[in-house]
């Protein structure tokens, strides 16, 4: 084994080295027995002599000699060097080595054992110890020159290879001594501590591990246990320097470590230990605490000392807190002494010198932001909360606080790292807080005061997405009468008094937050404020910080040092100029700045924002904002002046612009790289996703440099509007190129570190990073920059993503809707309809499904979104889902599935996929078909759907399939229309109501379609394409197909054995009941936005009318006779809807009565007697809807052909009476304008009046001089009506003069309209015919009366007043004056037309300023109303007595409406009635 030995080996005198026992002296020992000193040695010959003869081998030969040979060895051995031997001579040479080596066959290691015990107990005998005393000096002596074989490492705690060989072989003898009782521990301990200084931490342990002697035995044996702590506290130090060195035997060297820290803390903080205790009770945890505690003494020391990275000590720091993790204590963890000594530890580092006073925490606090601790520390902190429950670690710190001095730094660090890594205390700090508040209030504690401010001021550096800001709780706490301070004076006075001492010492910021948001102090005492606030703006000036010089968005809650006004104005200006994009309005703290901060406005504020540039063409954002100041008068007109010029010379000089403006490279570039390096750490982290300290951790650090890289405060808050205005069809960040950079990094990182962390582990197992990122990109005012980049890459970039952008994207939109309740809505524009969305929706918004690429993108981004929410919170209720998914996007997913896989439209078999939705995802190459088909055949999906709000209905359906644009379809147009025919006719038709469907009423799904076909033309989404895109309904553009299946539908429904168009059912036609529901659901006024909008649905009706046959206007004649179709539903159309919205003064447009018309002839060609439907229904027109006449004789010459042509035809006579009589009406009109003499007018007076007025309007001036003088000898009832139509085409050129002037051959000016209407009231006055009835029309009235209010829309029976007065002109005052009505009417019409004009109706009718002089001065509203009522004024006095009757109530009805003219009544009634008392009565 390692040494030969010689020939004089055997006759070596022996000697051992254990402890103060030498035996180097032979004749010591009675017992032994060798040659004396000085006696001659024989030769080895001589020895050898008289043994030549060669001796026989008996039965006990050999026996004998092995005696013989063991007695040799056992005179002549040197035990010392035999129990190191671990490799012997070749075996040709005798040796003891083989003997005892670890590594040979079983039966030569029992030998040598069994040797060396036989040995060791004859020794023993013949030196008169015990053989147990013996061993364990014989093995502490080895291990002693073992260690000391590597005394060239002085410092070394671990052994070497050879050391471990020869140890390991020690340990193996030793073990078998104890085996066979022939060691003793305690001896053996004591031996070796007597040269504890030469022994190997590493054989300590060893002899621990191999349960030769316990760790536990060798410190009770031990006599000085401060010299014995101060050697472990040293070896371990050195031991933990030697972990983190680059050697082969790391691993050892952790194992010893971890080893002795657990050995440690079960001897130090385990309770009711059983072990044998040879010391006094207490001793051995005392020591076990002691080395603990100098080592933690030891890192904390060198924490505050200042560590370079790669320094002994760091890495001895960083090696020891690695020891707090649960693989050092997983085997005790069962115990409670690793919780015991966590809480131990963590009041010794509370504790850990406590020479801060309050004042300086106070001062420093801020630069003990979790960002700014140390790393090391940060992990210490994060292990001890490991196995301390939230709820235990503050209940620590609170006892800790109110028990002991403490380090204000670590304090207030540990607060941090509290609410950074374990959300679940951010509550249980704000309500310690509260608690702490309530105590102070109460009895006036100082103490608590102190704890409670440092302890919120700490927390809410960490940004408000972990705890409010100082300012927030400052005001909630004490803004309000709920506070604790109210409660009496002894509570104020001592707030204040508290408030007071800090301000020596404490930031400018926390004084502007007290002054900005004092508390609420009762009126009696408010001079407790006044003093404060006296006091505090004195040290702000010492500060030479300005309140009224502070900026408009300065975070108040922020750390950072208070800017100067120059260097905070550009800040401001970029944040008001956000705003400003996102509300259109000039946003609060500007208004409030120009106000009540002046100086800093005038001074800073405009400076920064009027900075000289070159303008661009189209204004921008910057320019919008200076133009609404300008006209808010917010900016002084010399400086705006000043501004425009600089700009002006900017264009010539453009290199000279904005110098203030312009931004070193430099200064911006190494923010961005200190966030990318930060993002990059977050990156690497991701390997263990669960980690949530350790991630929690570096995204405070990413929140820490991300208000740097942004130029701003470390988080100036959210958006200060509480929406955000984005328009998803042109999202543009002008001027924000530095945030942009920002935006597309965190949004770069969230999907690199989602992929990454999905390799490692599903979504549910990655714990909350996640949500913790997307939290931290929601502030810094950063959400409206996040949203228009998303909506940039998701609506106008979609097909250019890649499958990870798209997975990333999916879940961060996930947990931005489960943070839906913190965040502000948005407001965004078209294509979604204008309204304020919550952020699923918006994301919804975003996703469109119109053509091809829209649809795989939409398609890719709801699988992963889906599947991502069912995996991340597979164990959360379903309220979680409610929250991150918007219902449209799962029924877009179920639209898409259906449409875009014919397989997914079979019924589900029971069959499950059993494994997560998000795995497909994670593959690298991913087949979305796969994975979307993988969803839906999921069981937990499928039971989602059954949830209402997320179950695709036909409505649904039909909404999102109107939006394909069949030009750009993944579906050819043979594959659409049976995709169209499954989902009607197979899929929605059949399902219950409940469900969505149908109920398999044919009927009901036409509703439905046409409900959702009107909807979706009055979408805005209907106009977002090209204006030479196909259209549905006239400006809509979207999927044609399914108009083609309305029309199929109702032809089925048509053949039907029950059709609808017989409207014998009393529910009548399903279209007009969509009609009727709809309108009556608009808004009702005559605003100018209320009308627009039902003229915009009325449109949309008549070409849905128009679009289907045209027999559903008239319906088939019943079977009873008389056998006249029922038309009132589209009768009660016309009069209530049609007739104001969709006529020319007095008649339907074209197209509606021409349909009316053919929908007339089909009705008569289903009836047995034609001519007598057509007579019936046209008879019913002239009292139920007059305008179908008026209509059919306007168009006359462009209807007559076809109706002559079809009834030929079809029933080979000639037209019908009524239909003759139109034709007679039209050729009466006709004759007017011949030379010949006019022909005799068919009745009723007014068809022909009509036909009348519609050939005058078309006639040129000579022609209608001539007609109007053929007028004379016409009956009194067609005058009227005449000058009734004359009236409404008087009005219909005030309200419509653009289309009058373009074409002089549809109908005249208004000048030629106004001089009609003078001609024929001229005819009626001199045939003394009255006409007065026509301004006195109403409902009540019977036959002419009404039948003429159903011809003119209600908006021109209203401005008759106008009419009225525009004819002052063409009065015969002296013959009206006569009439007892006229001063009623008179009255009446002027009483209205004040009202019209009040109301802003008469604006409709201006004349513009470039008609003639005669039309403006007819169509001036205010010069109309002067001469109105002067011509009143005028003619009061004159009329009769019985003009004045029903006066009084007249006026009675009209209040104070014109006081002069009121005023005039009243007196000349009065006189009327007295001249009456002084006239002698009529008795006879």
């Amino acid at each position: 084994m390692g040494r030969q030995r010689g020939p004089h080996a055997a006759s070596r005198c022996w000697e051992w080295e254990c402890g103060a026992l030498t035996m180097a002296d032979p004749r010591g020992l009675d017992s032994v027995s060798g040659p004396a000193p000085g006696a001659r040695r024989r030769a080895w010959a001589e020895l050898l002599a008289g043994r030549v003869t060669r001796q026989k081998p008996g039965p006990g030969t050999g026996q004998k000699v092995q005696d013989s040979a063991v007695r040799l060895l056992r005179s002549h051995l040197d035990w010392s060097g035999l129990l190191l031997e671990v490799e012997g001579p070749p075996c040709k040479k005798l040796c003891l080595g083989p003997l005892i080596d670890h590594d040979g066959p079983e039966a030569c290691s029992n030998l040598s054992t069994s040797f060396i015990g036989s040995a060791l107990r004859d020794h023993a005998s013949q030196l008169g110890v015990p053989v147990a005393v013996l061993s364990s000096q014989m093995a502490a002596s080895s291990i002693v020159r073992m260690c000391a074989a590597g005394a060239e490492h002085a410092h070394r705690v671990l052994l070497d290879t050879e050391q471990r060989k020869k140890l390991s072989s020690l340990i193996e003898i030793t073990q078998y001594l104890l085996a066979h009782s022939m060691f003793s521990r305690l001896f053996f301990c004591q031996e070796l501590w007597k040269v504890q200084n030469s022994l190997s931490l590493e054989a300590l342990w060893r002899l621990h591990v191999h349960n030769v002697v316990s760790l536990w035995e060798l410190l009770e044996s031990c006599a000085d246990l401060q010299a014995v702590v101060s050697w472990l506290f040293r070896n371990l130090r050195l031991l933990c320097e030697q972990v983190e060195a680059p050697c082969q035997h790391t691993d050892i060297a952790r194992a010893m470590l971890s080893d002795f820290v657990r050995i440690f803390v079960l001897m130090g903080f385990q309770k009711n230990s059983d072990l044998r205790r040879n010391v006094e009770p207490e001793q051995m945890p005392q020591v076990a605490r002691d080395v603990l505690e100098r080592m933690l003494l030891f890192a904390l020391e060198a924490l505050a000392a200042g560590l370079q990275e790669e320094s002994p000590a760091h890495k001895a720091v960083s090696c020891w807190f690695s020891t707090f993790s649960g693989q050092t204590f997983g085997s005790i963890i069962s115990t409670d002494a690793p919780k015991r000594f966590f809480s131990h530890t963590l009041t010794q580092i509370l504790t850990h010198k406590p020479v801060l006073r309050v004042s300086d925490a106070v001062q420093m606090q801020r630069e003990w932001s979790f960002a700014k601790m140390p790393p090391l520390l940060t992990s210490l902190f994060r292990k001890l909360f490991v196995i301390l429950s939230p709820e235990e670690l503050v209940g620590h710190l609170q006892e800790v606080l109110e028990t002991h001095e403490v380090n204000w730094q670590h304090v207030l660090s540990c607060v941090s790292t509290l609410v950074i890594c374990l959300p679940e205390a951010q509550q249980l700090v704000h309500d310690w807080v509260a608690r702490l508040l309530a105590r102070a209030f109460e009895s006036c504690d100082l103490d608590s005061m102190v704890t409670a401010f440092l302890v919120v001021r700490q927390a809410a550096l960490e940004g408000p997405s972990v705890f409010p800001s100082y300012a927030d709780w400052f005001q909630a706490s004490f803004g309000s009468a709920r506070g604790s301070h109210g409660c009496s004076k002894k509570a104020l006075v001592f707030l204040f008094k508290f408030l007071s001492d800090l301000v020596p010492f404490e930031g400018a910021r926390y004084m502007q937050v007290h002054i900005l948001h004092p508390p609420l102090v009762p009126n009696k005492y408010r001079s407790l404020l006044t003093d404060y606030i006296t006091l505090a703006k004195t040290r702000l000036a010492d500060l030479k910080v300005s309140i009224e010089n502070m900026g408009l968005y300065e975070d108040l809650s922020s750390a950072r040092d208070v800017t100067e006004p120059h260097s905070q104005a550009p800040q401001d200006v970029e944040k008001a100029i956000l705003l400003f994009e996102h509300t259109g309005k000039i946003p609060v703290a500007v208004m409030e700045a120009s106000i009540f901060r002046r100086p800093y406005y005038l001074s800073h504020f405009l400076p920064a924002l009027l900075t000289p540039r070159v303008l661009p063409r189209v204004p921008d954002s910057r320019a919008a904002f200076i133009e609404s100041l300008k006209r808010a008068d917010k900016i002084p007109s010399s400086l705006y002046s000043t501004y425009r010029h600089a700009c002006s010379t900017a264009e010539k000089n453009p290199e000279n612009t904005a110098p203030g403006m312009k931004v070193e490279p430099n200064c911006v570039d190494e923010p961005l790289k200190l966030l990318m390096i930060a993002l990059g750490g977050l990156r690497a982290a991701m390997t263990d996703p669960a980690q949530y300290d350790v991630l929690s951790a570096q995204i405070a650090v990413i929140s820490e440099r991300l208000g740097p890289a942004l130029g701003v405060s470390e988080d100036d808050g959210s958006c200060e509007a509480s929406k955000i205005q984005l328009s998803v069809l042109a999202p543009e960040l002008e001027q924000q190129e530095q945030k942009v950079r920002v935006v597309d990094l965190l949004l770069t990182s969230f999907c690199q570190n989602l992929m990454a962390a999905s390799s490692f582990a599903p979504p549910d197992r990655q714990g909350p990073w996640a949500a913790r990122f997307t939290m931290t990109m929601c502030g810094h005012a950063l959400l409206p920059a996040v949203l228009t980049r998303l909506c940039q890459l998701l609506h106008h970039q979609g097909p250019s993503l890649s499958a990870s952008h798209v997975l990333g994207l999916a879940a961060l939109a996930v947990h931005l809707g489960e943070s839906r309740s913190v965040l502000p809505e948005v407001h965004v524009g078209p294509p979604a309809p204008a309204r304020d969305l919550s952020i699923p929706e918006f994301f919804n918004s975003l996703l469109t499904c119109r053509t091809a690429e829209s649809s795989r993108l939409c398609l890719k981004f709801c699988t992963a979104a889906i599947s991502y929410s069912l995996c991340k919170f597979s164990s959360q209720s379903r309220d979680i889902l409610y929250c991150c998914l918007s219902p449209g996007l799962i029924k877009k997913f179920q639209f898409l599935v259906f449409r875009l896989f014919s397989e997914a439209r079979d019924p589900l078999s029971q069959e499950d996929t059993a494994g997560l939705a998000w795995k497909p995802l994670g593959l690298p190459s991913m087949d979305w078909q796969r994975a979307a088909l993988c969803l839906w055949r999921q069981r937990t999906f499928q039971e989602l759907l059954k949830e209402k709000q997320f179950h695709l209905t036909y409505r649904d359906w039909l909404q999102l399939e109107l939006e394909i644009q069949p030009e750009v379809d993944s579906l050819s147009d043979t594959e659409r229309r049976d995709f169209h025919q499954w989902a009607i006719h197979e899929h929605f038709l059949s399902q219950p109501a409940a469900a969505g469907g149908c109920d398999g009423d044919l009927e009901t799904a036409c509703t439905v379609l046409v409900d959702v076909l009107l909807d979706f033309c009055q979408s805005s989404r209907s106009h977002n394409h090209s204006e030479n895109s196909d259209l549905v309904l006239g400006g809509c553009t979207g999927n044609r197909d399914i108009f083609s299946r309305l029309q199929e539908m109702a032809a089925d429904l048509e053949q039907g054995p029950a059709a609808p168009y017989s409207h014998s059912s009393s529910r009548g036609h399903f279209l007009f009941r969509v009609f009727r529901r709809r309108l009556q659901a608009l808004a009702s006024g005559w605003d100018v936005a209320a009308r627009l909008r039902k003229q915009q649905e009325l449109l949309m009706y008549k070409r849905v009318l128009l679009s289907l046959p045209p027999l559903v206007l008239v319906g088939s004649p019943q079977v009873e006779q008389p056998a006249a179709p029922d038309c009132d539903e589209f009768f009660h159309l016309v009069n209530s809807e049609l007739r104001n919205f969709c006529s020319q003064g007095g008649a339907l447009s074209h197209d509606i009565t021409v349909h009316f018309f053919r929908g007339l002839l089909n009705a008569c060609s289903q009836s047995r007697d034609p001519s007598l439907t057509a007579n019936l229904t046209l008879t019913a027109c002239q009292t139920k809807c007059p305008i179908v006449l008026t209509s059919a004789l306007l168009w006359w010459p462009r209807l007559e052909p076809e109706l002559h042509c079809r009834w030929r035809r079809c029933f080979q006579g000639p037209l019908p009476p009524e239909l003759q009589r139109l034709q007679e009406a039209q050729q009466f009109a006709q004759s007017f304008l011949s030379p010949d003499t006019a022909a005799p007018a068919p009745g009723p007076a007014w068809v022909s009046a009509a036909a009348l007025h519609f050939v005058i309007q078309q006639a040129g001036k000579e022609s209608v001089e001539s007609a109007l003088e053929k007028l004379d000898c016409q009956r009194e009832e067609l005058l009227v009506c005449l000058f009734f139509f004359s009236l409404m085409g008087l009005l219909s050129s005030h309200l419509t003069p653009h289309i009058r002037q373009t074409s002089s051959a549809k109908a005249g000016d208004s000048l030629k309209a106004l001089h009609v209407c003078g001609e024929i009231l001229g005819f009626l006055q001199k045939r003394k015919i009255s006409w007065l009835v026509l301004f006195q029309l109403t409902e009540t009235d019977a036959g002419l009366g009404r039948v003429l209010l159903r011809l003119a829309p209600d908006e021109y029976i209203r401005l008759l007043p106008l009419a009225f007065y525009s004819l002052l002109s063409y009065f015969d005052k002296d013959a009206l004056i006569r009439e007892n009505a006229f001063l009623h009417v008179a009255v009446d019409m002027y009483m209205k037309l004040t009202c019209l004009f009040v109301a802003g109706e008469t604006s409709a009718v201006s004349t513009p300023a470039n008609r003639s002089q005669e039309l403006q001065s007819q169509g001036d509203p205010v010069g109309l109303i002067r001469k109105a009522r002067l011509f009143l004024l005028q003619s009061i006095p004159q009329c009769p007595k019985k003009s004045f009757s029903n006066m009084e109530e007249l006026l009675a009805t009209s209040g104070d409406w014109d006081p002069e003219v009121s005023t005039a009544l009243l007196s000349r009634q009065q006189a009327v009635s007295d001249t009456d008392l002084y006239q002698e009565p009529h008795l006879f």
